[in-house]
């Protein structure tokens, strides 16, 4: 960690961390950056388990609002939204990736300049 410091403290007294030459990618860019790399085979499998959740949540649902009586709509409803909700935190597990990576193109971007 002591080399990444020296670089900042030298980037910093050159006066190169304030110019516009970084390109931070935008939300869109760092969501498909998840896919590339030797982890990106993980992605693409919690993607698919949780477009699988989803599905299964809008059925789950459909059952819900088509019930005629209380124990089935109870049955399907929770189903509904406890799949849902699994379907959410996988795909909002894969946030910690999004930051990891543009963490790590901030370094890349001072390690060219030091």
């Amino acid at each position: 960690m002591d080399h990444f410091d020296r670089m900042l403290a030298k980037a910093e007294s050159n006066g190169s961390l304030e110019d516009d030459s970084f390109h931070d990618p935008g939300y869109f860019a760092l969501a498909l950056s998840v896919f590339s790399g030797r982890q990106g085979w993980v992605a693409y499998v919690l993607m698919a388990v949780q477009i699988t959740l989803f599905l299964a949540a809008i059925w789950a649902g459909w059952r819900f609002y088509a019930a005629s009586e209380v124990l089935i709509a109870v049955k399907y409803g929770i189903s509904a939204a406890v799949l849902a909700l699994m379907a959410l935190q996988i795909k909002l597990a894969l946030m910690p990736v999004m930051q990891a990576n543009r963490i790590l193109l901030a370094l890349r971007q001072i390690e060219r300049r030091g």
